[in-house]
């Protein structure tokens, strides 16, 4: 697996500058364009065709903070790819709440107080969400990779994820 950090010469880190990302990206694009390629031979086009691909997935991968997070999981051997995750008995059991609130909505679509309710108690998850994972990236940030520290975010990365779908099936049935 290729690591787009280093392609992108860039250090690490849940929070990559945009900018920078941006202009490497634009940087690389122009370097293997293939029309800089049209009179390569075989060989060297799909090298350059290769690393065009590398370049559009590292940009749409560190533009993404989810996606970013993913990454750095699966690149330090933290993430597998499919992984089934058991997410602790304790947040199932606070997304009950949340679930019965948009199962409430879905009953009810009129209601705007469900409706309300369900996106209030997401809100408040996904702001306990960012407000706990906080310090972890921060000391991941300082320390760089620690293996149990990786671990820990994981598990928040799994229940953002869960959070996610809770948010797109308000969403869906909210456009019905």
């Amino acid at each position: 697996m290729e690591n787009y950090f280093e392609l992108y010469e860039m250090p690490q880190t849940f929070y990559p500058d945009a900018a920078a990302i941006k202009q490497k990206f634009y940087a690389l694009s122009k370097q293997f364009h293939p029309d800089r390629f049209a009179q390569a031979d075989e060989s060297a086009k799909e090298d350059a065709l290769r690393k065009a691909a590398m370049n559009n997935e590292a940009y749409k991968i560190l533009g993404d903070a989810d996606k970013t997070m993913a990454y750095i999981l699966h690149i330090n051997n933290v993430l597998e790819e499919e992984e089934k995750y058991n997410l602790p008995p304790e947040f199932l059991m606070e997304m009950m709440e949340l679930n019965e609130s948009v199962s409430d909505y879905e009953d009810d679509p009129e209601n705007t107080l469900f409706k309300n309710q369900a996106e209030q108690e997401l809100a408040a998850q996904l702001d306990s969400w960012n407000r706990e994972l906080a310090p972890l990236v921060d000391a991941f940030e300082k320390e760089g990779p620690d293996k149990e520290l990786l671990i820990r975010i994981k598990d928040f990365y799994f229940r953002k994820k869960y959070l996610l779908r809770i948010r797109e099936r308000l969403t869906t049935f909210a456009s019905r």
